[in-house]
């Protein structure tokens, strides 16, 4: 039997065709590559004590803060109370001792947020990290949490203004972190999140309906308040802040002055005004307090410069 005869010129464009093919599959592979999600790499942690985490463009990146809040425990008023709790659960987690995940809830610029601001600065010398996290990137939370917990640092993940609508995904990721998943969570990781809800979730009507009551009178709430309830008990601490009294907003109004290097006798002055900025805005919040500050001594200043 004749072997068939390959010519030489169809031997030499069969391995052209191969070539071509190899170089395109390998283009084709590097462009998969550039989709696929890659793993959550290391920041340099000497840049900073505050890291913000994000997506881009697929990539997830640690982004040290250039420019942390220097805000300080001294600086905030009329939260007392509210500040022993957070630094004496701060204290005993820094020390390398039990302590909780905090949600921090209540009214609209009443400090939630400057507190957790101020503790990092309280303990960042003593190894105390922030990460803030957004709420749309909560599914990320175990990634987070593995890449730091070898870490000599005592990180806080922090989440601000924490609140969610019915099915997100974050919402059962931020649940299984804080109590419930089969992996143990690493003991330098605590959660900080400030919320004006106390339940996270939007409480309607219909929920009450699948309420029920025994022959006694007793109520037992149904599956779906059941359901939103049983976010915020996981976190062991429970810090609640209030509206601020006429006198608790005149307070840190003043506070805020002194700050802007404002002199006693004018601050006493900027009294009446600053009430009628807060009846304006319809808030007497340590926010409305700072905002009517930066206004009135940026206004002074500059009457001053122009009389000068």
């Amino acid at each position: 039997m004749t072997e068939p005869v390959v010519s030489p010129s169809a031997s030499a464009l069969s391995a052209e065709a191969l070539n071509a093919l190899l170089f395109r599959a390998e283009a084709v592979l590097s462009r998969l590559e550039g989709l696929l999600p890659k793993p959550l790499s290391a920041p340099d942690w000497s840049a900073s004590v505050a890291f913000r985490y994000r997506r881009r463009q697929g990539l997830a990146v640690l982004e040290p803060v250039k420019h942390v809040a220097g805000i300080r425990l001294s600086d905030l008023k009329e939260i007392d109370g509210q500040r022993d709790r957070l630094l004496r659960n701060t204290a005993q987690f820094v020390a390398g001792s039990p302590a909780n995940n905090v949600l921090l809830t209540g009214a609209r610029g009443t400090g939630k947020s400057s507190l957790i601001k101020a503790c990092l600065n309280e303990f960042a010398a003593q190894g105390l990290r922030l990460i803030e996290v957004d709420k749309a990137e909560l599914t990320d939370l175990p990634d987070i949490a593995e890449l730091v917990a070898d870490r000599p640092e005592r990180f806080i993940i922090f989440c601000d203004d924490l609140s969610f609508e019915e099915g997100e995904a974050g919402y059962k990721a931020l649940k299984s972190m804080l109590d419930g998943t089969v992996a143990a969570s690493s003991d330098n990781v605590l959660i900080y999140a400030t919320s004006n809800r106390r339940h996270l979730l939007p409480e309607k009507m219909k929920d009450n309906l699948g309420a029920s009551y025994t022959d006694d009178g007793e109520l037992h709430p149904g599956e779906a308040v059941e359901e939103k309830i049983s976010l915020s008990e996981r976190f062991g601490l429970w810090i609640s802040f209030y509206p601020f009294s006429q006198d608790e907003y005149l307070a840190i109004v003043a506070q805020w002055l002194r700050h802007l290097g404002v002199a006693p006798a004018d601050i006493e002055a900027a009294r009446p005004e600053a009430l009628i900025f807060a009846l304006e805005r319809g808030s007497r919040s340590g926010r409305v307090a700072g905002q009517f500050a930066r206004d009135w001594a940026g206004r002074r200043a500059l009457a001053q410069g122009a009389a000068a």
